[in-house]
């Protein structure tokens, strides 16, 4: 009798701290799409709300997910829950270090802030506006050499909403790491400021980014036609601007793109480095 391969299991660390988001759901839809996908994989995911009640994974999952969330990265300093998520982190890299199989590690909005807190590798400063919208991400040359990127152009569009920014980059840090910026933000000629990082790869195992690449139309449609959000949108923004989120969310090419590429070639990749007895040559 042949012996079911244990699934590939997922760790969903939850930083949202209760607030209502679209994005659990897209990271659950996602990881969903893989189940049986990959060299016949099965694919199970658990959440651990951290933000919220100081959930924390261990290191028995394969690979893990760090989600988007509300308000300021330093907003956990001094609490529980981020001592628990620093050492989480500070677990992951070490273990990695040590051993021939390996956890993989995705960060998203939030989260690449606190990755770059943990990791020390720039500075996080407020922005002076709000980015909010489907925008233009660039890659850098090493963005180019990305096999994440493969396939989008370039510039290639996210959902980008935060008022937060990973600016100043330690290149001492990066080189320390073998860290490489796989994106910068849009081009601003009209504002004298650094663009803000916009991805990272820690290491072949580690990925963050600062957009969505999660979200679909439907998870920012859902916010954007609410008359109150609309009606702050406006205000903050102004109608032309609106319109032109509401014309890149109908784009197919733009935010499904992204979607559809990052995070499911993430798991992709990492389903068959954790496998490789299954992904035909046998490589690790």
């Amino acid at each position: 009798m042949t012996k079911t391969p244990t699934p590939i299991r997922v760790a969903i660390i939850d930083l949202y701290d209760n607030l209502p988001n679209e994005g659990m759901r897209c990271i659950k839809e996602i990881i969903a799409q893989q189940d049986h996908q990959v060299n016949g994989h099965a694919v199970v995911y658990e959440v651990f709300d951290t933000r919220a009640k100081a959930e924390i994974p261990d290191l028995s999952y394969d690979i893990y997910i760090s989600s988007g969330g509300p308000g300021s990265p330093f907003d956990g300093e001094g609490k529980e829950w981020e001592k628990k998520y620093f050492s989480w982190w500070e677990s992951i890299w070490n273990y990695n270090q040590n051993h021939r199989d390996k956890k993989y590690v995705f960060a998203i909005c939030h989260s690449f802030q606190m990755m770059c807190r943990f990791f020390k590798l720039a500075q996080i400063t407020q922005r002076g506006s709000k980015s909010f919208g489907v925008m233009p991400v660039h890659k850098t040359p090493a963005g180019e050499q990305e096999a994440l990127y493969d396939g989008l152009p370039d510039p290639f569009y996210a959902a980008d909403f935060r008022d937060w920014q990973v600016v100043q980059p330690d290149y001492r840090a990066f080189n320390d790491l073998g860290a490489e910026i796989l994106a910068l933000e849009k081009f601003r000629p009209h504002v004298p400021k650094e663009r803000s990082i916009m991805a990272v790869r820690v290491s072949p195992e580690i990925v963050g980014v600062q957009f969505h690449p999660e979200a679909d139309p439907d998870a920012m449609r859902v916010h954007a036609i609410k008359p109150e959000r609309q009606q702050d949108i406006i205000a903050r923004f102004g109608a032309e601007k609106y319109q032109e989120l509401m014309q890149r969310l109908d784009d197919p090419a733009l935010l499904w793109r992204t979607r559809d590429t990052i995070m499911p070639r993430f798991l992709v990749n990492a389903i068959q480095r954790l496998r490789p007895e299954r992904n035909g040559n046998g490589q690790h």
